[in-house]
């Protein structure tokens, strides 16, 4: 096997009755448990490999180059892709297809609906479908769907364009989640979330010139607006058989690896103790999900935080257009709200990574929200409408950004297990997608200009959110002393060193001088059944 072995150091093996040892794998782990756990296991069996920093960092490095690039170009385009129907609208979609009432409403939540419906079935292809293969379809199938709302001429066709681009999309969170937490160890993950999540920033952006640019086009054959969509669903298109032929599912089957490097990967995330990547559903994973309290506190996160987010996605330059200006300023004046998500989701994260306690960071990016919301609230109702307070208030809404990423980080690096994560991260999709769909329900036409009652509804929201963050944070203290006493019960230390969460790479389990831990990692185990298992708060 590649690699260096450290000194071999005795382990506990979890041995269930008729199961025989693997021998030929070091006697430790038996055949079933190989069978049934990641594939690194097979690749690795029982051998610890000798780490140095200098090995991390250039693991690492290859890893950010290979992998995480073409997340962060695919997570770009996939919200570029959602994020122009709100330009579209600026420029005479609703118009030229002819919507009335509630209908653009309607479409704006459509993708979400069938998200929210198709989760369940994600969840399973996330985790039996390799991501070589299931990436590369998705990014298909929704740009087509995205090329082909430029045909559209009614609102059953706008629908059926958004519910096929919805249902492509549904998946892609989820994946790229599952992604950076069987990749990067955990202090690593909050800065590589951000740098695919914060796409979200530049794709408003981007969003906004294009619009500005292709917005002008507007000709008796074909109107601006679907000149914008045919140009991101073209681009979003001729991307996918560029990411089958760069991608790879998990570590043990990377291209970009050598044999020892592949070995050295496996390794340094031993002390994640969240897995590698398996492609076995298992229901009892499914089971344990149903009655774990923390992760239904993340959905309620991810509910109340994705309402106020549908906000400025699907309305964003609707309320701008409110505040006077023509459509082309109305498109550039997006750019300030994409430059600061983009600075939001960065900082937060950087935060979080550098102090190790998301859960603050997530509060404190909550305030300039409900601050935000407070201004236009005050605004709307004054007697006399002030453009600029109600501006800053619109531009203080990009913090939420802040929040998401924070929020997937702190999910994954709190749940093990492949088919857990995969059920997790469908669950937070469909927190999101829920809150998609209640959010431009609030805004209703006959509330317009300023949608007080709206503001208003978000506006309780977001300080629900603060009081869920608190409850979580107490619901994971109590696991935590949960699991101390879970190792004291198998003869393993009550404290151990978390060494997941350090800065510089440390071998875990060096700290133990019986040699008892590191042997449940690779063994697909959810958290709940891994005693060395420690959340972070």
């Amino acid at each position: 096997m590649p690699g260096n072995k450290v000194e071999d150091k005795p382990e506990v093996s979890h041995v269930e009755d008729g199961d025989e040892p693997l021998k030929q794998q070091g006697a430790h782990h038996t055949s079933k448990q190989v069978k049934h756990g990641d594939h690194a296991l097979r690749y690795l069996g029982d051998e610890r490999v000798e780490v140095t920093e200098e090995d991390n960092v250039r693991i690492r490095r290859k890893t950010d180059k290979r992998i995480l690039s073409i997340l962060i170009w695919v997570y770009f385009l996939q919200i570029l892709d959602k994020t122009v129907l709100g330009y579209g609208n600026t420029f005479g979609m609703s118009k030229d297809t002819g919507l009335v009432g509630n209908q653009y409403s309607v479409l704006g939540s459509i993708n979400a609906i069938l998200q929210l419906a198709w989760q369940p079935f994600s969840s399973y292809l996330l985790v039996k479908v390799p991501a070589r293969i299931l990436m590369p379809v998705m990014i298909f199938g929704w740009g087509a769907a995205q090329a082909c709302m430029a045909a559209a001429h009614n609102f059953q066709g706008l629908m059926a364009c958004r519910a096929l681009l919805g249902l492509f999309e549904a998946g892609c969170l989820p994946l790229f989640s599952i992604m950076t937490a069987q990749w990067y160890r955990r202090s690593e993950q909050p800065i590589r979330v951000a740098a695919w999540y914060s796409t979200n920033g530049l794709a408003t952006i981007v969003a906004a010139l294009l619009s500005f640019g292709l917005g002008h086009i507007d000709s008796e054959k074909i109107a601006g607006w679907q000149v914008i969509f045919m140009v991101c669903g073209i681009i979003t298109v001729l991307s996918a058989p560029v990411v089958y032929y760069s991608i790879d599912s998990d570590v043990s089957s990377a291209r970009f690896f050598t044999e020892e490097e592949k070995a050295q990967c496996i390794e340094r995330l031993r002390a994640n103790q969240t897995g590698t990547g398996s492609n076995e559903f298992k229901w009892s994973h499914a089971l344990e999900l149903a009655y774990d309290v923390k992760s239904w506190m993340f959905l309620a996160m991810t509910l109340l935080l994705n309402v106020g987010a549908s906000v400025t996605t699907y309305f964003g330059p609707s309320l701008l257009g409110q505040f006077g200006f023509d459509k082309y300023i109305t498109a550039l004046l997006n750019m300030p709200f994409g430059f600061l998500q983009f600075l939001a989701i960065l900082s937060g994260c950087y935060a979080a990574q550098k102090f190790k306690i998301k859960s603050a960071v997530v509060a404190v990016y909550v305030i300039p929200v409900i601050v935000g919301l407070v201004l236009l609230y005050v605004e709307g109702t004054a007697s006399v409408f002030k453009t600029a307070p109600a501006m800053v208030g619109y531009y203080l809404l990009s913090f939420l950004f802040g929040g998401n990423p924070i929020i997937v980080s702190w999910m994954v690096a709190n749940t093990a297990g492949q088919t857990k994560k995969a059920l997790i991260m469908s669950i937070y999709n469909a927190g999101s997608a829920a809150g998609n769909i209640i959010g431009p329900l609030l805004f209703e036409d006959k509330d317009k200009p300023h949608y007080i009652p709206g503001i208003k509804a978000v506006l309780g929201i977001f300080c629900a959110l603060l009081a869920v963050i608190g409850f979580e944070v107490i619901i994971l203290f109590f696991l935590n002393k949960q699991r101390q006493r879970q190792r004291v019960a198998v003869g393993k230390p009550k404290y151990i060193k978390d060494t997941s969460m350090s800065n510089k790479y440390q071998a875990y389990g060096t700290d133990d001088p019986e040699g008892v831990l590191g042997q449940n990692a690779l063994l697909d185990m959810t958290d709940f059944k891994n005693e060395e298992f420690v959340y972070v708060y």
